[in-house]
């Protein structure tokens, strides 16, 4: 069985308080975007145990095999649902690090293919609170529609909202931005305007009201960053921001901007031009 987990964009993200926990509380719309890995799953012989084989190719990942969330996602299923050996192939094209949710999605589709391979009959709901005990953006990937998230990124409302024709250009340089030093950076505030307007209201007008909290706290300490934003407008984005706490940057365009964005020339990028 092949599937294809495709990333996500950020619409804004406001860090509006921090919790007694010491998490903080947030405000973003989640997007699906069509860049995607590829995630394949093949049951083994019966005799082979409960050992899975995991193979994976494409970008590099860092960690260890057992600390993949698509493996975490096996196990978490498995502790409630047993489950046969399989063969797990990941081939990696969504960068990692770069605030697009890759591995999230990899562990929101491998819960879906593992329901439906072996016909669990888990619902979409069930299906989102397995996922969401994975991570808080992994539940979005089930069923993988725009929405309003609040909280710590778990709670969520559907939007109405489409970016359909649009271009769209990701740039993910070769920066890693810690998330735990972006969010001890930012300034916990409630923004003047609710992304759920800000998002009913034409793109053009986004530039000037949705913003991304961390943008803030990054553009200071990585230039390069600022630079590729900067250049998206120069390009004619009718809409840039970073997504996430980055280190990847995202711009909408009404046609396909025909001329190489200029990059930085002291950092090396990876560019996927796609059409919404």
């Amino acid at each position: 069985m092949l599937t294809f987990p495709n990333a996500k964009i950020n619409l804004g993200l406001n860090i509006v308080e921090k919790r007694p926990d010491g998490y903080h509380n947030l405000e973003t719309v989640f997007y699906p975007i069509p860049l995607e890995d590829a995630l394949e799953i093949t049951p083994l012989p019966k005799d082979a145990g409960k050992t899975c084989q995991w193979t994976q190719t494409g970008l590099p990942l860092d960690g260890k095999e057992e600390d993949n969330l698509v493996m975490k996602a096996y196990r978490l299923l498995d502790e409630y649902h047993p489950l046969p050996a399989l063969r797990i192939h990941l081939h990696k094209h969504i960068p990692s690090g770069a605030g697009l949710g890759g591995g999230s999605s990899d562990a929101a589709y491998m819960l879906k293919m593992l329901n439906e391979q072996s016909q669990l009959n888990l619902n979409e709901d069930q299906l989102e609170a397995y996922a969401s005990r994975l991570g808080a953006d992994c539940a979005f990937f089930i069923r993988n529609q725009p929405i309003y998230a609040e909280g710590i990124g778990n709670q969520f409302t559907p939007v109405t909202l489409s970016l359909r024709g649009y271009h769209l250009l990701v740039v993910k340089p070769s920066i890693f931005v810690s998330t735990r030093e972006a969010f001890a950076h930012v300034r916990p505030h409630r923004p003047a305007k609710n992304l759920k307007d800000i998002i009913s209201q034409p793109i053009e007008t986004w530039k000037d009201t949705m913003i991304n909290d961390f943008e803030e706290s990054v553009f200071p300490q990585y230039p390069a960053i600022q630079n590729i934003k900067e250049a998206m407008y120069r390009q004619g984005a009718v809409y840039a921001s970073m997504s996430g706490s980055g280190s990847s940057v995202y711009g909408l365009f009404k046609e396909e901007p025909l001329q190489a964005i200029t990059l930085p020339a002291d950092t090396e990028c990876q560019v996927y031009r796609l059409k919404l």
